[in-house]
């Protein structure tokens, strides 16, 4: 059976692709070039349906969440405050996985930050 290899892209709509790029590269340092390649570090990546009802993802219209793995999530989260963006006051310490912790983009998408353990 083939299996994917990996995520190839996450593709986003936005108002004004421009400004909602920038933010992505200021605030989080997501910085992917001309070409639009990011090379991410090696790590894991979760793949998980969730019901869908649930509030996990903050709007309802919202139908995915992009998790981002991150080295400090405590220096990231102050970063992004210093920034002035739309970051969550809960932290989530999940024991043997991780930290979480989240941010709204300019245009309303909710992002999920983990600090893994």
């Amino acid at each position: 059976m083939e299996r994917v290899l990996g995520i190839g892209g996450y593709f986003i709509r936005a108002a004004d692709p421009a400004a909602l790029g920038a933010w992505y590269r200021d605030c989080l340092g997501l910085d992917p070039g001309e070409e639009g390649g990011w090379q991410q570090e090696a790590g894991t990546t979760l793949f998980a349906p969730f019901e869908a009802g649930t509030g996990y993802f903050g709007s309802p219209a919202q139908q995915t969440m992009l998790n981002f793995r991150v080295r400090d999530l405590d220096a990231m989260l102050a970063q992004l405050r210093a920034r002035g963006a739309d970051v969550a006051d809960e932290v989530e310490d999940m024991p043997g996985i991780g930290r979480f912790g989240w941010v709204t983009d300019p245009e309303g998408h909710r992002i999920e930050l983990w600090q893994p353990a």
